[in-house]
């Protein structure tokens, strides 16, 4: 039978206990890796303050976004009563500056209707610039996320849930 000892365990161990000491220098090797584990850098955190998440100004601001929204985009909005059973329901989430740009805007949920997405898109973009947001809802970077659901009836027209009053409950 071949030597297969390792060539350094030739020379520093007798041949005898060349292989359990590789064996037991492997073991340990694993677990020490076994015990190592890899934590990636945190990122700074974009979301919104705690202490800003149920406050009344929060609510404020949100409602005077979707004003604007409605306000900007008169043609698409639905008067009126949303029907029963909805075409589409959009949500998108989009990031405000301090200044109320809209600095990233996306379509979070949706039914799949390209129409109603882009409609929900440019209204959002036709409304901009967005009211400031108060500093205390700010994140680090100076920014705040928001979600608004767009919801619309069959003939393309949206109402904001923001302002939707309640919805048709029997089909007529």
């Amino acid at each position: 039978m071949p030597n297969r000892t390792h060539p350094v365990c030739r020379f520093v161990f007798p041949r005898s206990r060349c292989r359990p000491l590789a064996r037991g220098a492997a073991l340990a090797c694993l677990i020490l890796m076994a015990g190592c584990t890899f934590t990636p850098p945190q990122r700074p955190a974009l979301t919104t303050p705690a202490a800003a998440v149920n406050s009344a100004s929060l609510d404020q601001y949100r409602l005077a976004v979707a004003r604007r929204i409605v306000e900007r985009n008169p043609s698409y909005v639905l008067q009126g009563t949303l029907q029963p059973m909805l075409r589409s329901l959009v949500v998108v989430s989009f990031t405000v500056d301090r200044n109320g740009q809209v600095v990233q805007s996306a379509v979070y949920r949706t039914n799949g209707d390209d129409d109603a997405e882009s409609t929900a898109l440019a209204t959002l973009r036709r409304a901009a610039p967005l009211p400031q947001p108060p500093a205390k809802l700010l994140n680090t970077r100076g920014q705040l996320e928001l979600f608004e659901d767009w919801l619309f009836n069959d003939n393309g027209k949206f109402q904001l849930r923001s302002f939707a009053p309640q919805q048709a409950q029997t089909i007529d």
